[in-house]
C-alpha cells in the first residue's frame, strides 16, 4: 500500500479530491512538451511583441493621414472655389454697376449740354457752327465719344465721333436718325415711367455703341430737338474689365456678340459664340464651361439691363488655371507636410514600441531560467515605471520561490494534517449537497403541483369546448341548453382560476438588473392606454424629472403596475382619475396609484392581499397577493389606504441602488416605507 503523502485540490463542484504527486518521468515529459511547442512557434514566425506594438500603430498613423490629407485637400479645394465663384459673381455686379455709371454718365452731359444757353435756339434755327462751338468744349471737357444732334423730322444735324487711334473728333451729319426707336420716342413726345430719356444699343459706322437720347426743350417748355450721346462698346467693355478684373463680352437678346475683351483664338469665336447661342436659348446663371486659348476659362451670365428693360446679357468670364495650381499647390503641400509628421510619429512609435518590449523579452528570459529551477536570477536595470515595478516584482518572486524551495519539507510534514482537515470539510460539504438534494425535492414537489394544475387545465379545456358546441344544438330544450351555459360558465371561470394559480406556483425569483424605474412605470401605462381612454378616465402622470436607477426585475414588476392600473380601471366604471405619483424618499422610490373609485370597505381592506380573496364576479384573487409577493420580493413594502365613496391610495416603495448592498437588510429596514 502506498502511504506517501497526496496533495488535495478542488473540481468545479466544490469537493475536494486528492491528486497523487507527479512522478519525475512524467514532469520530464512536461518539460519536452513545452520545449516542443516553444520551437514550433519559432519556425512558424509568429509576430514578435514588437511588431505587435508597432504595426497597428504604423497602420493607424497612415490611414488617419490619408484621411486627413483627403479632408484638408477637399476643404481647402472648396475653399479656393468658393473665392473663385465669389470673385466672379463680383465681377459681374461690377460689370453691371460699370454699365449703370456710364447711362449715368451720359444723363448727367446730356443735361449739361441741354440745359446750355443757346443750344435750344441754334437747334431751331439749324445753326450746325453755332451747335459745335457751344458744345465741343463741354464733349472734349467731359470725353464724350459720340454726341449726336438731331431736328424735329429725326434729321442728323451734327454727330461728333471721338477716333480711338487719333483722339481726334470727326464731324458727320445729314444722316436719318427718325429709324431709331429712342429717337423716334422722344419725337412723338412718349414718357414712359422712366421718364422721356431713352437708351439703347445702335450700331453706327464706327461699330457698337451705347447710345442714350434725351429731349431739348425751349425755354418755354416746346421740344426743339434731341440730343444723343453714346459710348463705343469696345471702349466700354476695355473700362468694364479695368473695373471688373475680368473679361467682358456683351451680346444682344438672340445671343449675337456685340463686344468682348477676349481676342480670338486659332478657332476664333466659335466657343464664345456657342457659348452665347447657349445662354440665349436657355437662359440661366449657372456657370458655363469654356476652353479658350488652351486654357480652362468659367463664365457667367446676368442680363443687360438700360432703363429696366433686358437689352442682352452681359457676360464675365475668370481663367481657372489659378484654381487648379492652387489645388495642386496645397494638395502637395498637405502631402508633404503630412509626411513629415508621419514620419516622425512611426519614429517615435518605434522607439516606444522598443522601450517597452525590450525589458518585457528580458523578463521572459529569466522567467525561462526560473522555469528551469535556477531561483538566482535577478533583473539589474532601474525603471520609474510600470516596467520597473513588474522587474521588482519579478525579483520579488524569484526570492520568495528560492524560500519557498526551503521550505518545502516543512510542508510536506504539514500536508498530511492538512489532508485531515480536508477530509472534514468533505463531510461538511456532503452534508451541504444533502441539504440540496432536499431543496431539489421541494422544488420537484412544487413542479409537481404544476403538472397536477397543468392536467386539470386540458379536461377544464374540454368541457368549455364540448359546451360551447352542445349551446348551439337546436335539438336540445331551451333548459338544457341554459345549463350547459352554466356549465361553459363556471368551465371558463375554473379555468381562469386554475390559470392563476398555476402562474402563483411558479413565482420565480426575479431576474434583478440595474434600470430605470421610470421606463417601466411608463411602459407599463402604455400598454394600459386603451383601456384607460375606453373608461373615459384622465390619467394624471407626476414622476419626477431625475432617474430612478434600481436592482429590480421590469417584467415582474410591470406585472404588479398594470394589475394596480386595470383595478383602478375597473374600480371607476363611470370614469374618473387616476394619479400616478414616482417620487424619491429618503434611499427609496416612492410609486403611487390613486383612483376616484368607490373604495374599499375596512373589512375587506384587511384581507385584499390574502389568495383568493376577492370582491369580483369574475375575479381570482391572486392578483394583489402576487403583487404583495413580487415587492416582497424586491425587499420593498406595498400599502393601501381607501375610504368609501372617495377612492383608493395604492402606495409602493422600493429601494434604489445598483447593486445587492442597497436592499435593507434585517438588522436595517429604515428609509422605505
Amino acid at each position: 500500500m502506498d502511504l506517501s503523502p497526496r496533495k488535495a485540490s478542488s473540481n468545479p463542484d466544490g469537493n475536494i479530491q486528492p491528486v497523487t504527486r507527479t512522478s519525475p518521468r512524467a514532469s520530464r515529459l512536461t518539460q519536452w512538451r513545452l520545449s516542443l511547442s516553444g520551437w514550433f512557434r519559432r519556425r512558424l514566425s509568429l509576430p514578435s511583441l514588437l511588431s505587435k506594438l508597432t504595426v497597428p500603430y504604423a497602420l493607424l498613423t497612415l490611414v488617419l493621414t490619408a484621411i486627413s490629407i483627403f479632408v484638408l485637400t477637399r476643404l481647402v479645394t472648396s475653399s479656393i472655389r468658393e473665392r473663385f465663384m465669389n470673385q466672379l459673381y463680383e465681377a459681374g455686379r461690377v460689370a453691371s454697376d460699370g454699365i449703370v455709371l456710364q447711362e449715368a454718365k451720359h444723363l448727367e452731359d446730356m443735361r449739361i449740354m441741354s440745359y446750355t444757353i443757346g443750344v435750344a435756339e441754334a437747334l431751331i434755327q439749324k445753326d450746325v457752327e453755332k451747335l459745335e462751338t457751344l458744345l465741343l468744349p463741354i464733349v472734349l471737357n467731359n470725353r464724350v465719344q459720340i454726341l449726336s444732334l438731331i431736328d424735329l423730322e429725326g434729321v442728323e444735324l451734327l454727330t461728333l465721333t471721338l477716333d480711338q487711334k487719333s483722339g481726334q473728333y470727326t464731324r458727320t451729319g445729314g444722316g436719318d436718325f427718325s429709324t431709331y426707336p429712342e429717337v423716334e420716342k422722344i419725337l412723338q413726345g412718349i414718357v414712359d415711367q422712366e421718364g422721356d430719356k431713352y437708351a439703347g444699343l445702335w450700331q453706327t459706322p464706327e461699330g457698337m455703341a451705347l447710345m442714350t437720347a434725351s429731349p431739348v426743350l425751349h425755354s418755354n417748355g416746346q421740344l426743339v430737338g434731341v440730343l444723343v450721346v453714346g459710348t463705343d462698346l469696345d471702349s466700354l467693355t476695355s473700362d468694364l474689365k479695368a473695373r471688373a478684373l475680368a473679361d467682358i463680352i456683351l451680346l444682344d437678346r438672340e445671343g449675337n456678340r456685340l463686344a468682348t475683351t477676349l481676342a480670338p483664338d486659332q478657332n476664333g469665336y466659335e466657343a464664345l459664340d456657342e457659348s452665347a447661342r447657349l445662354q440665349a436659348a436657355h437662359p440661366s446663371s449657372q456657370l458655363h464651361l469654356l476652353s479658350l486659348y488652351r486654357r480652362g476659362y468659367q463664365m457667367v451670365y446676368a442680363p443687360l439691363i438700360l432703363r429696366n428693360e433686358k437689352v442682352g446679357w452681359l457676360g464675365v468670364l475668370l481663367p481657372d488655371q489659378f484654381v487648379v495650381s492652387t489645388e495642386a499647390t496645397s494638395r502637395t503641400s498637405l502631402s508633404l507636410m503630412f509626411t513629415f509628421g508621419t514620419l516622425m510619429i512611426l519614429l517615435v512609435g518605434r522607439l516606444l514600441a522598443i522601450n517597452i518590449s525590450r525589458p518585457i523579452l528580458w523578463l521572459k528570459k529569466m522567467a525561462e531560467d526560473v522555469a528551469k529551477g535556477n531561483f538566482q536570477q535577478t533583473i539589474q536595470f532601474q525603471r520609474s515605471d510600470e516596467v520597473g515595478e513588474l522587474a521588482n516584482s519579478f525579483n520579488l518572486m524569484t526570492l520568495q520561490l528560492h524560500e519557498r524551495t526551503d521550505e518545502a519539507n516543512r510542508l510536506l510534514e504539514e500536508s498530511i494534517q492538512r489532508n485531515q482537515e480536508l477530509a472534514e470539510i468533505n463531510t461538511r460539504l456532503r452534508d451541504m449537497q444533502m441539504q440540496l438534494v432536499r431543496s431539489e425535492k421541494l422544488a420537484a414537489i412544487g413542479q409537481l403541483t404544476a403538472g397536477i394544475v397543468h392536467d386539470v387545465k386540458n379536461p377544464l379545456a374540454a368541457i368549455q369546448g364540448m359546451t360551447d358546441i352542445l349551446r348551439n344544438d337546436s335539438s336540445l330544450s331551451g333548459e338544457a341548453r341554459q345549463d350547459i351555459g352554466i356549465i361553459h360558465t363556471s368551465a371558463i371561470k375554473a379555468t381562469k382560476i386554475v390559470t392563476d394559480l398555476l402562474k402563483f406556483a411558479r413565482q420565480t425569483p426575479p431576474q434583478l438588473k440595474s434600470q430605470d424605474l421610470r421606463e417601466t412605470v411608463y411602459a407599463s401605462l402604455y400598454l394600459n392606454r386603451y383601456i384607460i381612454r375606453k373608461a373615459n378616465v384622465k390619467l394624471i402622470v407626476d414622476i419626477a424629472d431625475q432617474p430612478f436607477i434600481a436592482l429590480y426585475d421590469a417584467v415582474q414588476l410591470e406585472q404588479v403596475f398594470i394589475n394596480l392600473i386595470q383595478n383602478a380601471v375597473q374600480a371607476m366604471p363611470h370614469g374618473g382619475y387616476l394619479k400616478v405619483i414616482l417620487s424619491k424618499e429618503n434611499s427609496c422610490a416612492r410609486l403611487v396609484f390613486i383612483d376616484t373609485g368607490g373604495g374599499i370597505p375596512p373589512d375587506n381592506l384587511k384581507r385584499i392581499f390574502d389568495p383568493f380573496y376577492t370582491t369580483k364576479v369574475n375575479g381570482t384573487g391572486l392578483g394583489l397577493s402576487t403583487s404583495y409577493g413580487i415587492i416582497t420580493s424586491h425587499h420593498g413594502e406595498i400599502q393601501v389606504q381607501s375610504e368609501v365613496g372617495r377612492g383608493t391610495r395604492f402606495t409602493i416603495h422600493l429601494p434604489l441602488g445598483t447593486t445587492a448592498s442597497s436592499y435593507p437588510t434585517d438588522s436595517n429596514r429604515e428609509g422605505c416605507g
